[in-house]
């Protein structure tokens, strides 16, 4: 599995320059066909827009002659070693000197002499402007600048669930043209390294609650003719879907926890009392695909609290008040109660299961019958044990560092 988090990226020393408001980085692994054509539309708009700034090449590795381009078109040349979209992007973030950063692929689908609408919004006091292509944002797609699958499933669903999931301002996170805040960058500790990069920035600007804004651009065919685009649509596409739920553990464990316990319940109120309805008779059966489901969603909601827990220690997604309210009541001391409690009813009901052996003088028992014991204090020691466990570990887990202060 490809490493999405834990990241080296070589570090260039520079600091942010008060001399120059803006850099625009250009990640570049052999995009000589192009290159010269994308620096040369930058340079012309810093010219045009009167602004002391920079263009920044990210190399990552090139052979086709794109550092001699750069060199010689007085481009400032960053060399990044660790290969990867994002480690590129990295490299060349933390070598600009800008106080802002406009980051834009070096294929020519962007047209960087569109970049005054960026610095006219982070000159507002935007922290993050995105590029929209989408005609849902406002923005054009040329004929033959994005593939069909790309622009009417892909973006649009991954842009749909980053607004459902994540209350994400914007149309189209996949926009590689956006520009951003130095000290933004700073605040949000990238970690993903591959084309999940960019949307990560998205989704954690968004949790961040930080201030953010869109800017239609319009989409041209890709100036690439010998080479294929980097982009892989099913490799980056379910990379970013993997991204999308290891980041929302609400949806990725919470809401389908939930909807197991829920499921289970409804399983035993109808097989407790040996519902019948129609044709179908809820037995001994339904009591045990119910106690899977309550058991499979219990976990799943514990995985919940864990992530979440993890999550805010290591500083990937931002402190949350009600997570911290729902601390107050489930104390480590309430879990060890409940789980301890779980413990002794399921063990009761364990123990009525072999006195109705014992009474039958240890023949063979009525199988209905002492399965909705045998079940229920099953499930119910079952529970008792994850809880009294699952309470320690995320106590463990809280313990890491000191929680982060939240206002009311």
């Amino acid at each position: 599995m490809p490493q999405t988090f834990a990241v080296e990226t070589e570090r260039v020393s520079e600091t942010v320059s008060d001399d120059i408001e803006l850099s625009i980085v250009m990640p570049c692994l052999n995009e000589a066909e192009t290159l010269e054509t994308c620096v040369r539309k930058a340079q012309k708009a810093i010219a045009e827009l009167g602004i002391s700034a920079e263009v920044l090449v990210a190399d990552n590795g090139s052979t086709d002659g794109s550092r001699e381009i750069t060199t010689r078109l007085g481009a400032r040349l960053v060399d990044v070693k660790l290969k990867g979209y994002g480690n590129a992007l990295m490299g060349g973030i933390t070598a600009a000197r800008g106080k802002y950063v406009i980051m834009g692929d070096a294929d020519d689908s962007y047209d960087f002499l569109q970049i005054g609408g960026f610095l006219t919004k982070l000159r507002e006091g935007y922290d993050l402007v995105q590029g929209c292509r989408l005609p849902a944002g406002g923005g054009t797609v040329m004929e033959g600048a994005m593939p069909w699958s790309h622009r009417w499933i892909g973006n649009p669903g991954f842009s749909f669930v980053a607004r459902w999931w994540f209350k994400v301002p914007i149309h189209d996170i996949y926009c590689g043209l956006r520009g951003f805040r130095a000290d933004f960058y700073q605040r949000m500790n990238q970690r993903c390294t591959g084309m999940e990069f960019a949307t990560e920035m998205i989704i954690k600007a968004s949790l961040y609650q930080c201030k953010i804004s869109e800017v239609p651009i319009t989409l041209h065919p890709d100036g690439r003719i010998t080479r294929t685009p980097h982009l892989k649509t099913f490799r980056d596409g379910w990379r970013t879907a993997r991204f999308f739920m290891m980041y929302s553990p609400r949806w990725l464990f919470l809401a389908p926890g939930m909807g197991l316990i829920l499921l289970g319940l409804i399983g035993y109120v109808i097989a407790l009392p040996q519902l019948s309805i129609g044709r179908f008779t809820f037995d001994a059966h339904t009591l045990l695909f119910a106690s899977v489901a309550i058991l499979c969603g219990y976990q799943a909601i514990f995985f919940a609290i864990f992530t979440k827990t993890f999550g805010i220690n290591e500083g990937l997604m931002p402190a949350d008040t009600k997570f911290y309210q729902f601390f107050k009541v489930a104390t480590l001391e309430r879990g060890i109660f409940l789980g301890l409690a779980g413990l002794i009813l399921g063990a009761v009901l364990l123990a009525a299961s072999i006195y109705q052996w014992y009474a039958a003088d240890f023949a063979r028992l009525d199988y209905a019958r002492t399965m909705r014991y045998v079940i229920p204090g099953a499930t119910l020691t079952a529970l008792g044990f994850q809880t009294l466990l699952s309470s320690f570990f995320v106590s463990i887990l809280g313990m890491q560092r000191s929680l982060p202060q939240v206002r009311a």
